[in-house]
């Protein structure tokens, strides 16, 4: 084999090295195939939910503003009817989860969205923000158990992405905020 033939097969063999797995990848898009299995530990809101429209009332009476110039995610907090011992527990367990994410927790809002809470509670949990869901667009998220916590995360545009049901992991939280946020 002379030097050019040689030059040639090793041309061949770098377009072949890139074209093969972008030929296969394009023919699964095209023929709708999904991984039976996902890496995210929450519910994927399959379509996402604008809930940018969905009132929401904080504690000092203004209205929350789902769209966020800063580009920041909104963790909605959802207890069930009661928000008494394990929920506030699960509730704490969640900022202490935002704080480990470090330079980027600011990039995360946190906002409950249930029974009232004592002030003195709410402000030993700034950045916590409390208010209502005065339209029940979240109804169908809220935790089951009357004293348990769901979450829902809701992307800068407010757009509803993903929800997680009682009893979720704190590690598995972690994990797709980090995801989504770094």
């Amino acid at each position: 084999m002379n030097k050019s033939t040689r030059g040639r097969l090793v041309l061949v063999c770098i377009v072949a090295l890139f074209a093969i797995p972008l030929t296969a990848a394009l023919l699964m898009h095209a023929s709708g195939w999904q991984p039976l299995r996902t890496t995210q530990s929450g519910i994927l809101v399959q379509p996402p939910q604008d809930v940018s429209a969905a009132p929401v009332t904080l504690a000092d009476g203004s209205r929350y503003a789902w769209q966020d110039p800063q580009y920041r995610w909104t963790l909605v907090m959802l207890p069930g009817t009661d928000c008494a011992q394990n929920c506030r527990t699960r509730l704490d367990e969640v900022l202490r989860m935002r704080i480990t994410l470090g330079n980027n927790a600011e990039r995360l809002r946190v906002l409950y969205l249930g029974p009232a809470l004592p002030r003195d509670f709410l402000a030993a949990r700034a950045p916590l923000a409390a208010g209502r869901d005065d339209s029940g667009a979240f109804a169908f998220a809220r935790a089951q158990g009357a004293d348990d916590l769901a979450l829902a995360l809701v992307d800068p545009r407010g757009n509803l992405m993903l929800r997680y049901a009682g009893g979720y992991s704190a590690q598995g939280l972690r994990s797709d905020i980090m995801k989504i946020i770094y």
